[in-house]
């Protein structure tokens, strides 16, 4: 196992720091958040250690992601819930806390609100202008990245939003 000694998740895969474990494979480990949204709300974290998604290899996020849908089936069905948000954010700009890679499971009820991101982060108004630098923008990483498979992601330099948001 790749770990940081400091890391928060990296202790607990280790048993160092309680946590109530609902799941455990070679590569995954999934726990109970200590500050849920909903009864049921998981964590699902690779047991080696990786910053965020550019770091994790193909092979390793493919093993997690399926973690991440047993889970959600666990947790919709273990709660009797309507639905399940699976949320995952990278870097301190899409609020990630903790410097580990993890997903968070929530149970959700038709009786609760917001549903999700969408209902909550304002909408982008963009002119077709706009679109079209987007979707060049995205193609050209993608073209020009790097390959599918069991690459890593190449440092990225932080560069200022083109578009004013």
């Amino acid at each position: 196992m790749v770990d940081d000694q400091n890391c928060l998740f990296c202790k607990i895969i280790k048993k160092e720091i309680p946590a109530e474990i609902v799941y455990e494979d070679n590569s995954t480990l999934a726990f109970l958040d200590i500050n849920p949204r909903n009864p049921g709300h998981v964590l699902v974290i690779p047991k080696n250690h990786y910053g965020d998604i550019f770091e994790i290899n193909d092979s390793e996020l493919r093993e997690l992601i399926v973690s991440v849908k047993r889970l959600a089936v666990a947790s919709k069905d273990g709660m009797k819930a309507d639905g399940v948000s699976i949320s995952q954010s990278n870097g301190a700009a899409a609020g990630q806390v903790i410097s580990h890679l993890h997903f968070h499971v929530i149970p959700r009820f038709e009786s609760e609100g917001p549903q999700g991101l969408e209902a909550i982060l304002p909408t982008k108004k963009m002119t077709n202008e706009m679109l079209s630098e987007v979707k060049s923008a995205i193609m050209g990483s993608l073209q020009n990245g790097p390959p599918s498979g069991e690459s890593e992601a190449p440092a990225r330099k932080k560069e200022e939003d083109p578009f004013g948001f």
